[in-house]
């Protein structure tokens, strides 16, 4: 069991996939707000990164999978950059996805991208249903990190790829430092003024503390089953990408 599994956002009263699940129904409706905010618009260049790197290995992308997809904006991002046939974004949350439902309606996207209530350590997608899986800001809230990375690479048609970026700790100077006020002042207090969830933003740092990064999190996805998995720390080092073939 890695390190971010044991942490809970609500204390040790039920398991991590039904907490994950109920502090981001807590949560959606200040998402995307808070999501911006805190990040100070960045995370729009990280998922960006994650869609360019598929654009240079693939020649087409006809279908794409968005592990917690949330509110749907990577899943809308990769329809608009992709032009795939279908997008799933599958998430435990309705709350999230409902937000994400509505988005992509008034997008006028309805019939390229669907939601579904999916755990992603036990998809019920057949084997091979997609050209790519994409993934952002989730790895840490994982209940099973290697049965969720298997359950992936599953799902993957054989020439396909994975591009997930995720939050990780900083380790150069001065944005190390910076981070470290940031994470422990900054953001449990802007998280508990806009969503109303006091837990949710103290749970964020520690799980981004705790996830494995980098080189170790590279050998893991490619103890699932993966190959040609590399990884780059992203603007600001707060966010790693991570890039696998099947």
């Amino acid at each position: 069991m890695y390190q971010q599994e044991q942490i809970k956002p609500y204390g040790d009263e039920g398991t991590k996939r039904e907490q994950v699940e109920q502090m981001f129904d807590n949560i959606a409706h200040s998402y995307d707000t808070l999501n911006h905010t805190l990040s100070f618009g960045v995370d729009r260049i990280w998922r960006k990164a994650a869609i360019d790197h598929l654009l240079k290995h693939r020649e087409s992308t006809d279908s794409v999978l968005d592990i917690a997809t949330g509110t749907g904006d990577f899943a809308i991002l990769a329809c608009e950059k992709l032009h795939p046939q279908r997008i799933v974004g599958c998430d435990i949350s309705e709350g999230m996805m409902e937000i994400g439902r509505k988005k992509v309606a008034e997008l006028g996207l309805s019939d390229k991208i669907t939601f579904r209530n999916e755990d992603c350590a036990r998809m019920s997608f057949a084997d091979g249903s997609f050209d790519a899986v994409i993934s952002a800001f989730a790895l840490r809230n994982f209940q099973n990190l290697d049965e969720c990375l298997k359950e992936m690479h599953r799902v993957l048609a054989s020439d396909g790829h994975l591009s997930v970026v995720d939050l990780c700790t900083p380790v150069s100077f001065p944005m190390k430092q910076l981070f470290y006020i940031y994470k422990k002042c900054v953001m449990p207090v802007l998280g508990k003024l806009f969503s109303k969830d006091k837990t949710a933003y103290s749970y964020l740092p520690e799980t981004m503390d705790a996830v494995p990064q980098a080189e170790r999190m590279a050998a893991i996805i490619e103890q699932a089953g993966f190959h040609h998995v590399n990884f780059r720390r992203l603007p600001f080092g707060m966010c790693i990408l991570y890039t696998a073939e099947k």
